[in-house]
């Protein structure tokens, strides 16, 4: 399978939690930071639940953010790739959630205190 099908997205335009929704909005689900160590931030979306994880280096299985007692499945987390994922609603956290995590894990180069997280290591 070609490109046919398949969402081209331009690169993070701007800074912060509006550039990262804005992709959203033109549906664009899968995005990645990276910092000058080497540290990469993975945020997918499928438009209401993000899986965010943070790896220290590529291979990595590291960190996602996770929202303890939350049920049930979604699905429509669409790659790069043009794969369909589905995660447990448990192992991804509300839009709104994603976009603070993100911000603290960039401006603080740590995950806010309060957010919680599972190592994947």
């Amino acid at each position: 399978m070609g490109d046919r099908g398949r969402r081209r997205c331009s690169g993070v335009v701007g800074r912060g939690a509006g550039a990262l929704r804005a992709r959203v909005a033109e549906g664009c689900h899968e995005t990645w930071l990276a910092s000058s160590s080497g540290r990469l931030l993975a945020f997918v979306a499928n438009g209401e639940r993000v899986m965010v994880s943070l790896l220290d280096e590529e291979g990595d299985p590291g960190e996602h953010a996770v929202d303890p007692g939350a049920e049930g499945t979604s699905g429509g987390f669409v790659l790069s790739n043009g794969q369909h994922d589905e995660y447990r609603d448990e192992d991804t956290v509300p839009l709104e959630e994603a976009l603070r995590i993100v911000g603290h894990l960039v401006g603080e180069g740590s995950w806010p205190p309060d957010a919680s997280r599972a190592v994947d290591r």
